[in-house]
C-alpha cells in the first residue's frame, strides 16, 4: 500500500491527498511536519536519513521530520514518528508552521507546509 500525504492550500487547510512520491514528483503543497528534541545541555539530536531513502538518503538531519497520514493531527504523528525512527518518546511543544519549496534531486521537489515541534530530554 502506497503512502498518501495531505494536500493543503497557502493556509494549510486541506484539499485532498495524494501518493507521497506523487506529490513530491509533481511538486505539491502537502502537510509535513519537523521534530527538533534537545538535551539538557541544549544539544540537538540529529539523525542520518538512511541511504535507501528515496531522496536526500545518507544526509544528516533534524531529530525526525515525516508526513502526518490523513485525518491524523500533526501533533499526534510527531510523536508517532519520534516513537518509530528514534525510539523513544518525551514531551513536544508545537513551535510555528512554514511553507517551503526546494528541489532535491531525481525531479523531487518538497513543497511543504511543515508544522514544527520542539522537546526536550
Amino acid at each position: 500500500m502506497s503512502t498518501r500525504v495531505v494536500l493543503v492550500n497557502e493556509d494549510g487547510q486541506p484539499t485532498g491527498t495524494a501518493e507521497k512520491l506523487r506529490a513530491h514528483s509533481e511538486g505539491w503543497l502537502h502537510r509535513a511536519l519537523s521534530v527538533f528534541v534537545f538535551d539538557a545541555k541544549g544539544r540537538l539530536l540529529l539523525q542520518q536519513r538512511n541511504r535507501e531513502k528515496y531522496h536526500s538518503g545518507g544526509l544528516w538531519s533534524n531529530t525526525c521530520c515525516s508526513h502526518p497520514y490523513p485525518d491524523e493531527p500533526p501533533e499526534v504523528a510527531a510523536r508517532r514518528r519520534l516513537r518509530e525512527e528514534m525510539g523513544f518518546a518525551c514531551a513536544l511543544t508545537p513551535l510555528f508552521h512554514f511553507t517551503y519549496r526546494a528541489s532535491v534531486g531525481d525531479g523531487l521537489t518538497e513543497h511543504e507546509y511543515d508544522h514544527v515541534f520542539v522537546g526536550h530530554v
